[in-house]
Order: structure tokens, then C-alpha cells, then sequence
């Protein structure tokens, strides 16, 4: 039975907080928007997107440069003469 009077106080004091915390932020009671709960996932999910937007650029952009400078490497190399392959020749016997 204790534990009820508990549970109700909690709820209590958080919806008193919750009011407390609107009227600071929206002001009077006959000014007062309720804010969409939803607006705090749109705002994380595009810092999330924006997040995620630079690492697929900055990942493009290494994997491109690291591309570059392989292709610069392997023209300032000196080119190996390419070695000739030996054929072979059918012999066939003619007396």
C-alpha cells in the first residue's frame, strides 16, 4: 500500500516540474504553446543526416585522394620492358 503513495507523489512532482518547465519557456498559461514532442526527433534526426552527409563526403573524399595518388605513383615509376615470350616452334621431321 506504501508503495502507491509513492508511485502517485513521483507523478506528482514530475508533473509539476513539466508545468513548472513550460511556463519558463513558453510563458502565461493564456500565451502558452505546448511544444510537439516530435520536434526534438526532427531536430536530431537532421543533425543525424548532416552527421552522416559528412561522412559519406569525407570518405568519398579520402578514398579519392588515396586513388590519386596511387595513379601518381605509378606514372613517376619507371616502366619494366615488357619480356618477350618465347614460342614455340612445332618441329616436325623432315628427313
Amino acid at each position: 500500500m506504501s508503495s502507491d503513495h509513492d508511485v502517485v507523489l513521483l507523478e506528482t512532482v514530475k508533473t509539476h516540474r513539466d508545468r513548472l518547465r513550460a511556463a519558463f519557456l513558453f510563458g502565461e498559461l493564456s500565451e502558452r504553446r505546448t511544444a510537439n514532442d516530435n520536434v526534438r526527433r526532427v531536430i536530431g534526426s537532421m543533425v543525424l543526416a548532416a552527421v552522416l552527409c559528412a561522412g559519406c563526403i569525407g570518405v568519398s573524399f579520402v578514398v579519392d585522394l588515396l586513388a590519386q595518388r596511387a595513379a601518381a605513383a605509378s606514372q613517376t615509376q619507371t616502366p619494366v620492358a615488357p619480356v618477350p615470350t618465347p614460342t614455340t616452334a612445332i618441329e616436325t621431321d623432315t628427313p
